[in-house]
């Protein structure tokens, strides 16, 4: 049966067992107060970076970093997260001296929960998520408050270099690619054509250039031969027109004159067949060969296509490796630097002290109600009635008798009344010699 029923029998179990609680209570609280004093405080520091859009519109200067930049700064903080980067930071700033017992995994462990990189993602554009980063907190938590502002500022300056460091890198690799596979379309171009140069000269089609220029120049030919065929029938018909009757010196030089002519238009003609006559064998090429040179067209008409993309891409990336080279991309700026905190965000030692001081108190309660448990006794006529249903006529407080008197107290004594309490009944008796 429980003792407490009611305010006064809380009242009247403190007042038994006072001494002891009182005990209990200062006890407590002077182990309240040293523990209160050996608590360390706790800092918190946090920088702020902002994510700044590109100096030249995209539509303009297109820059050649791929991948959103939420992965972007995740990959970003695996590497600060890495162990050789914690271990640089804790060496640097001398973190957790004060606990010599720690090995270097275990300050690495503690830095990475110290450490909180929160971001907050930009504003849609419409109904596509882009995975573009607004604004980006480093928060660090440390036992003072030098130590939480250094922490927090490196990890800050460290995000920063490496994301200019990998946006540098991939600019500059993709314009070594795209110069390495112009260089190489060139190069194959350039063994293409001296393919097509010792074909020509192993098929002898050097001499007349290229079929079509040849072609070209059979027609030609063929007409000027037309013209000469004219201009001879022309000369034949004069020389047989020449008027006999005139002078026969005269018909002699005019003979003579068209003579002259006929000879030199024939000439003329046997050259221009002869160069036919050059021009008809070298155009005479067999099927082969005209496959081959068909598929060296082919072959040198993609590799310009290839070459003239190439050259385009390449373009594009110059101009991304310009803008990143001379900051005038995606890069992340401060806009709130790192605290000195002014106040730990930890509990304060009053407030502890006081707490233990509250809970010792609790802790004398709980052991006097222990204490009453232990002995469940009636001690008042309210308990009484309460737990019987009997009420008491009358109640008699236990008194415990005096000692009895030895010695010098015991002559004193003898004539003196004293009173006597036994067993809950009380009594006055006078003793008196009868002398």
């Amino acid at each position: 049966m429980g003792p407490i029923h009611s305010f006064n029998d809380l009242i009247d179990m403190i007042r038994r067992h006072f001494r002891l609680m009182f005990v209990i209570v200062l006890i407590g609280c002077i182990a309240s107060f040293f523990w209160a004093l050996n608590q360390p405080h706790t800092y918190r520091s946090a920088e702020v970076l902002q994510l700044e859009q590109p100096k030249i519109a995209k539509d303009l200067a297109p820059s050649t970093v791929a991948g959103s930049s939420a992965r972007r700064l995740q990959l970003i903080e695996q590497q600060l997260m890495a162990r050789d980067n914690l271990e640089d930071i804790i060496l640097k700033y001398d973190l957790f001296s004060d606990i010599p017992d720690l090995v270097m995994s275990q300050r690495v462990d503690f830095l990475r929960r110290s450490i909180a990189i929160t971001g907050v993602a930009a504003v849609r554009e419409g109904f596509a998520d882009d995975g573009t980063i607004s604004v980006l907190t480093f928060t660090a938590t440390m036992d003072s408050a030098e130590k939480a502002q250094n922490v927090a500022k490196a990890f800050a300056d460290r995000t920063r270099e490496l994301s200019v460091q990998q946006r540098r890198e991939q600019t500059k690799e993709t314009l070594e690619f795209f110069e390495r596979q112009e260089e190489l379309i060139r190069r194959d171009i350039g063994a293409l054509e001296d393919e097509i140069t010792a074909f020509r000269l192993e098929n002898d089609l050097s001499r007349t250039g290229s079929l079509d220029l040849s072609q070209t120049e059979l027609i030609n030919v063929n007409d000027a031969l037309l013209q000469m065929d004219r201009e001879i029938i022309a000369a034949e018909l004069a020389i047989e027109r020449i008027d006999l009757s005139a002078r026969a010196a005269t018909v002699a030089k005019e003979r003579e004159e068209l003579t002259g002519d006929l000879r030199t238009l024939e000439t003329q003609r046997r050259l221009l067949s002869e160069r036919r006559d050059a021009l008809l064998i070298s155009l005479e090429t067999t099927p082969e060969i005209d496959a081959q040179l068909t598929r060296f067209e082919r072959r040198m008409t993609q590799l310009q296509g290839l070459l003239d993309v190439a050259s385009t891409r390449r373009n594009e990336a110059e101009v991304g490796f310009s803008l990143e080279s001379n900051a005038r991309g995606e890069r992340l700026t401060t806009i709130e630097s790192a605290p000195l905190p002014d106040y730990p965000i930890s509990t304060s030692r009053k407030k502890l002290a006081a707490m233990g001081a509250v809970a010792s108190g609790m802790l004398a309660l709980v052991v006097a109600f222990l204490l009453d448990l232990r002995k469940p006794i009636v001690r008042t006529a309210r308990q009484m009635e309460r737990e019987t249903g009997l009420k008491p006529v009358i109640s008699i407080a236990d008194v415990n008798l005096p000692k009895k008197p030895t010695g010098l107290r015991k002559l004193w004594s003898k004539d003196k009344p004293r009173t006597l309490w036994r067993d809950g009944v009380a009594g006055v008796m006078s003793q008196k010699s009868s002398g």
